[in-house]
């Protein structure tokens, strides 16, 4: 037999080096996951009959600690930049895109620690794992159980919604992706009313929230094989140098990633889920759902767009026209014929989507901070609007069908009131933010994005009309139509907890309607990306 030869390899001896964390920069996120955390533990050793009110508390306090130290500490120079090997990067859009979040997260709470003078959280189920109507959830009920996991699972969706727009890298971006979505999956199956309807929300959410996030993995893998690298800076290097060696790899790889991230937003053909979710979940995690993953979903966006991938966006521009246009229309559209209050919202959240769209579309640092400012005004508006609709009730459920809100101003006038209001903000009208926020969404797209950018106004406009006829329509409903004979719509008195969040959500969208210039100064200052 011929000898066997033995190849030795020398060793690699390398120093290890660790990793640099600037704890002050990402402390807002350290202090969430630690109270998320910590809720877990209330679940397993606070007794039963204290575990809403501590874990309502310890959700407070951790977002309004984590905010605190966003605005004192986070945000001073000496932690701009990039942080745990460049997978982090803290600037001036993820700051005011993670204050936002800690914001809208704390009245998404508030409206979720409503009980009506129940046991637990009126909206959620007593017990997660029992089939409707059967003998185990009556004994939940019976029992006073109550499901207050849902407070650190919303804090581990906001963990992730704090990193989403933050990340560095395409890598990061994904872990920041799953961790907003997992606990959303299982918030949206939770509802204590119409369960199989909440449950059937929460599989189509969970499985095509699956198949997106594959195709962003696998435009992940396609941009790795182009750059070399996950880093958006890198894939912004290699794109500048244009080599031509793995050029077939790009587009698709753009793409895959693009559609990822579109299906959060819930921007046309990518939306089929938003109004099957948004009418299924528990109406205070349809608002949270709604503000704040549309917040962090296109600050990811913005981060991609204009960070990894801007110098090529002539390749890719004008499938996101496309879908733009889609988006305003469709969502415009399809609106009219709705008569669900929950899924009027979806839709009209799906048009709002596409309005963003037109000014992120506009590639220029003022499409930018219109991006943002809209987020903050839209957002607000959707808490306190969703956190109206779970006052009214009829025969003990919410009157989500429209001919259940007719006559409702007559008997509750603020209600009414107040929800006419946000409805008029939703339509654009002046004296309130949503004006406000589309003037700030489409000059940019007239300014600099071409004659592609004022087609897209041009259609926006028009679908604004359109959804414009939807809000006032409802509030005719609301005002001028005789409400239906047999039992009453009433709106049930709320707690402070949801008088605080519709009061700070209408206060807010006034006051960015009426005087929108500090909001956009500071968007404007909060603008710029840093690349590392």
């Amino acid at each position: 037999m011929p000898a066997m030869t033995v190849l030795s390899t020398p060793m690699l001896v390398s120093a290890f080096q660790a990793t640099h964390v600037d704890y002050g920069a990402i402390a807002p996120m350290l202090i969430v996951v630690g109270g998320a955390m910590v809720g877990v533990l209330v679940e397993a050793f606070v007794p039963r009959r204290l575990r809403h009110p501590v874990q309502v508390s310890l959700a407070l306090v951790t977002l309004v600690a984590a905010f605190v130290v966003l605005v004192t500490v986070s945000t001073g120079a000496s932690h701009r930049g990039g942080t745990l090997a460049q997978a982090v990067i803290i600037d001036g859009p993820a700051l005011f895109l993670q204050g936002a979040i800690l914001a809208m997260a704390v009245l998404g709470v508030l409206t979720m620690a409503e009980k009506f003078g129940g046991q637990g959280a009126d909206a959620f189920t007593p017990m997660g794992a029992a089939v409707p109507g059967s003998p185990h959830e009556a004994a939940a009920l019976r029992a006073g159980l109550a499901t207050s996991e849902v407070f650190p699972l919303t804090l581990f969706s906001v963990v992730g919604m704090l990193l989403f727009p933050a990340a560095g890298d395409l890598l990061t971006m994904f872990v920041a992706l799953e961790v907003l979505s997992l606990p959303l999956y299982l918030l949206c199956g939770l509802a204590r009313r119409r369960r199989l309807l909440s449950q059937e929300a929460s599989l189509k959410y969970f499985l095509l929230g699956a198949f997106s996030s594959a195709f962003f993995l696998f435009g992940a893998a396609l941009l790795y094989g182009y750059a070399g690298s996950l880093y958006l800076a890198d894939i912004a290097t290699a794109v500048s140098a244009a080599n031509g060696a793995f050029e077939g790899l790009l587009l698709p790889g753009v793409l895959l990633v693009l559609v990822g991230l579109l299906f959060k937003v819930g921007a046309v053909p990518f939306h089929s889920w938003t109004p099957d979710v948004y009418q299924g979940a528990p109406t205070p995690v349809t608002g949270f759902m709604a503000a704040c993953t549309k917040v962090a979903a296109f600050g990811a966006i913005l981060r991609v767009v204009y960070v990894g991938i801007e110098a090529n966006r002539w390749d890719w521009r004008g499938g996101m026209i496309a879908v733009a246009a889609l988006t305003m229309v469709v969502g415009a559209v399809l609106s009219v014929t709705q008569t669900d209050v929950k899924r009027l919202l979806a839709y009209s959240s799906i048009a709002h989507a596409g309005f963003i769209l037109v000014a992120v579309l506009s590639f220029d640092r003022t499409g930018v901070s219109g991006t943002m400012f809209y987020l903050v005004a839209y957002g607000f508006m959707t808490i306190a609007a969703f956190a109206v609709v779970s006052l009214v009730r009829q025969a003990g459920s919410e009157a989500s069908h429209l001919s259940q809100w007719a006559g409702l101003g007559r008997n509750h006038p603020v209600v009414a009131g107040v929800f006419a209001f946000l409805l008029l903000a939703f339509a654009g009208i002046p004296l309130t933010s949503g004006f406000a926020a589309k003037y700030a969404a489409f000059s940019p797209a007239l300014n600099f994005g071409g004659r592609s950018g004022v087609a897209l106004v041009i259609i926006g406009v028009v679908s604004s009309v359109v959804t414009a006829f939807v809000y006032v329509r409802l509030i005719v409903l609301m005002y001028f139509t005789e409400p239906p004979a047999g039992d009453a719509v009433v709106a049930e008195t709320a707690s402070p907890f949801t008088t605080i969040a519709i009061t700070i959500g209408t206060l807010v969208t006034l006051f960015l309607g009426v005087l929108p210039s500090q909001a956009l100064d500071l968007a404007e200052r909060s603008s710029q990306f840093l690349v590392r």
